[in-house]
C-alpha cells in the first residue's frame, strides 16, 4: 500500500464483509481475551498479538486471506508483520474495531 492509498480504503466494515465470503478467510482479533470478552466482531477469532503464533491452527493455507483487527491498528501492524515472517502472503491489516460500524458480539 502506497501512502495515497490511504485516502482510498474501504471501509472497515466492507473488509470484514470481503474476508468473511473469501473462502478460507480468516478474521483475526489480536486484542487481548478481556478486549473480545467485552465486544467483537462477529465471526472474529481471538488470538492475543503476543500467542499470534498460535494462529496458525486457525489458518489452512498459507496463502489464504487473513484479516486482523485491534482497537487501534498498532498490534494489528505488529500481528501482520509476524504473520508474514511466518511465511503467510495475504494478510491484511482492517485496523482498529473502534472504526467498525457494524454489529458487536459479547
Amino acid at each position: 500500500m502506497g501512502i495515497f492509498d490511504i485516502f482510498h480504503r474501504k471501509d472497515m466494515f466492507q473488509e470484514v464483509t470481503e474476508c468473511r465470503n473469501t473462502p478460507g478467510g480468516v478474521l483475526l482479533d489480536v486484542r487481548g481475551r478481556d478486549e473480545y470478552n467485552s465486544g467483537h466482531i462477529p465471526g472474529a477469532i481471538n488470538v492475543p498479538v503476543n500467542d499470534i503464533h498460535k494462529a496458525d491452527r486457525y489458518i489452512k493455507k498459507k496463502d489464504d486471506l487473513v484479516c486482523v483487527y485491534c482497537l487501534s491498528g498498532m498490534r494489528a501492524a505488529n500481528a501482520v508483520t509476524a504473520l508474514r515472517g511466518r511465511g503467510y502472503t495475504n494478510v491484511k491489516n482492517l485496523g482498529g474495531i473502534k472504526k467498525y460500524h457494524g454489529k458487536i458480539e459479547r
